[in-house]
């Protein structure tokens, strides 16, 4: 089994407990505060693993490091951690797992009759996940909108690593370089959004390990792994894991939030696990 499959699944099964992490967090830190403590830490991290400063090109290959610090860092889980205020960790885990459509839209890259026929089957599970969802809790449709409107993001930001993966350094560096400018944007974004105020528990167990891990794991590694995914098999097919986001969501959620399965999302479930084996044939 080729390394990138193996980095793309480890990614998306942290990935999809993600949503149960940050909806906890959410009890005590904004989501722009959760942002900026997550990429913190996941920078450090890097900077520890692998310290030697990246010297790109100048603005040619510059340009592109911003571009993905705005999508893939800031805007994806700036535009997913506000939506996680109004709908559940399930419907958005299930909502931003249609990214693969966006990356397909986006890239150049050749699409098979497989392809097709693994998405539509990983849409209507995921369809049938969604109105599971709604059905069992208040869902809001702003939050939903706001779900899909990350998955689009991430389209771009699939793109735009395809890209940078030529450039020739390591995955540890041009992620980090991607966090970094992502940073930027989110301290910015935190001049303009009210904390909770200073009376916070927030150096709680619970607060540290979650933090620890959306920084560590979900961050630093992830994002590496992801990057490797990438540039092994293609953005197309490394976007298409993203399909099993909401199967890992789903039944974590159930455990750590209580969030229902019901025959819907299970029916739903094995139709996005079909679809995700479909489309990568």
């Amino acid at each position: 089994m080729k390394t990138g499959y193996v980095a793309a699944t480890i990614t998306v099964l942290i990935w999809g407990i993600t949503f149960v992490s940050t909806k906890l967090l959410l009890n005590t830190f904004t989501p722009v505060e959760i942002l900026f403590i997550r990429f913190a830490i996941g920078t450090i991290a890097l900077f520890v693993i692998s310290p030697h400063i990246l010297k790109s090109k100048g603005w040619k290959e510059e340009k592109y490091f911003i571009a993905a610090g705005i999508s893939g860092i800031f805007l994806y889980y700036f535009l997913e951690n506000i939506s996680l205020i109004w709908t559940s960790a399930s419907n958005t885990g299930v909502i931003v797992s249609t990214a693969p459509f966006f990356t397909a839209l986006f890239s150049k890259e050749k699409k098979n009759k497989w392809f097709f026929i693994g998405f539509v089957s990983a849409i209507i599970g995921i369809l049938l996940m969604s109105f599971s969802a709604l059905e069992v809790s208040q869902s809001s449709l702003l939050g939903d909108f706001l779900s899909l409107g990350a998955a689009a993001v991430w389209g771009i930001y699939a793109i735009l690593t395809k890209k940078i993966s030529t450039f020739g350094y390591s995955e540890i560096q041009t992620t980090r370089r991607s966090f970094l400018y992502g940073l930027v944007f989110i301290s910015i974004a935190m001049l303009f959004w009210h904390g909770h105020g200073d009376a916070r528990n927030i150096f709680t167990a619970s607060n540290i390990l979650n933090l620890a891990f959306l920084g560590i794991m979900a961050s630093a590694l992830c994002f590496v792994l992801w990057n490797i995914a990438v540039r092994q098999i293609g953005a197309i097919k490394t976007s298409v894991f993203i399909y099993l986001v909401p199967v890992v969501t789903v039944i974590s959620s159930a455990l750590f939030l209580d969030e229902p399965i019901t025959l819907s999302s299970g029916a739903g479930t094995l139709l996005t696990l079909l679809g995700l084996v479909i489309s990568t044939k």
